[in-house]
């Protein structure tokens, strides 16, 4: 099979197209012909030589493909041959063939393309994580979500809408934080213009219940400044560097404040399986009735795959960037 590979270190533009053996089926396993994959910055940054893949899984880039599947293995029930899925790997996403956990993965929602089911998974299963799992938030709360036009911020901000949870958005520039408004959200700040903590104060003075924050950096302690009382500030990336503020304790512990960091690559096969099975039940329907969507900024051959880390890298995207065999 063909699959895309790099060196370690290299730039988007070493990204080369190359040949290997096709997975081998396990028992437990499915196999899928990939017709589209979704990029993440975990790609760029394993490209980079940042994040090794978890012990065991390949090292072939890659974290959520959609695609048809070709083999299940023996003890596997939940699929056949023929099922269009969607869903969660570990790693090697970037290849025409895949072996899946088949509880990681997800039907197809009717009358939805390869190529937008590809850009599903990772980011709305990372905001159902953040917001349900670890925030519990709840119908009239309040949630910052700091970059808002991100696949998981657009993907935060619509499913907040859909549980009727109130959302203030962050991002660089008006058309930008026009796609967030489009997605249901109800604050929009531009933080190239207005300092969020005072944008937050002057429109809910009470402050926001939890914070989804994917930038680090100086935004820590204002951050706990419009943090509710026993609120929650939950991290998903640092694009603002790997050190953030000297953390204001007596802000912290004054509000009875948390700061959680949270991955999904990492998480037990178990871990993930619960949580798929339960965005499954609550959001999954959704997607088929248009109450929630996948907000695709580009579509790219696979010829052009070095584009999509560059567009990525840039941070010039509005929703997810999709490669197509």
């Amino acid at each position: 099979m063909q699959f895309v590979n790099f060196e370690k270190g290299c730039a988007p533009e070493g990204l080369t197209i190359a040949e290997v053996d096709a997975p081998v089926l396990t028992d437990d396993k499915v196999l899928l012909q990939v017709h589209a994959f979704g990029v993440n910055r975990a790609d760029t940054l394993q490209r980079q030589g940042h994040y090794p893949p978890p012990p065991g899984e390949s090292e072939i880039l890659g974290l959520e493909v959609a695609g048809e599947v070709i083999e299940v293995g023996a003890t596997v029930s939940e699929w056949k041959v023929g099922d269009k899925v969607f869903g969660l790997v570990a790693g090697g996403g970037y290849a025409q063939q895949v072996a899946v956990n088949p509880h990681h993965l997800m039907r197809v929602p009717e009358n939805m393309a390869y190529s937008t089911a590809a850009g599903l998974a990772e980011v709305f299963l990372t905001a159902f994580q953040c917001l349900r799992l670890i925030s519990n938030v709840k119908p009239a709360e309040r949630v910052l979500i700091h970059g808002g036009a991100s696949g998981v911020g657009l993907a935060a901000t619509q499913l907040c809408h859909y549980w009727g949870v109130e959302s203030a958005v962050t991002a660089s520039s008006q058309e930008k934080l026009a796609q967030c408004k489009q997605n249901g959200a109800n604050l929009l700040i531009n933080y190239k213009d207005k300092n969020f903590a005072e944008e937050i104060k002057a429109s809910w003075p009470e402050g926001v219940n939890m914070v989804l924050d994917m930038v680090g950096g100086d935004y820590l302690n204002r951050n706990l400044q419009i943090l509710k009382r026993d609120g929650i500030v939950v991290y998903l990336a640092m694009l603002a560097g790997r050190y953030a503020d000297n953390l204001d304790m007596a802000l912290m512990l004054g509000k009875r404040a948390r700061i959680q960091g949270t991955t999904l690559r990492n998480r037990t096969d178990e871990y993930k399986s619960a949580l798929i099975s339960d965005f499954s039940t609550t959001c999954l329907p959704a997607f088929t009735s248009g109450e929630l969507s996948v907000n695709i900024d580009t579509v790219y051959a696979i010829d052009d795959v070095a584009k999509s880390h560059a567009r990525l890298e840039g941070n010039d995207t509005q929703g997810k960037i999709i490669v197509e065999w």
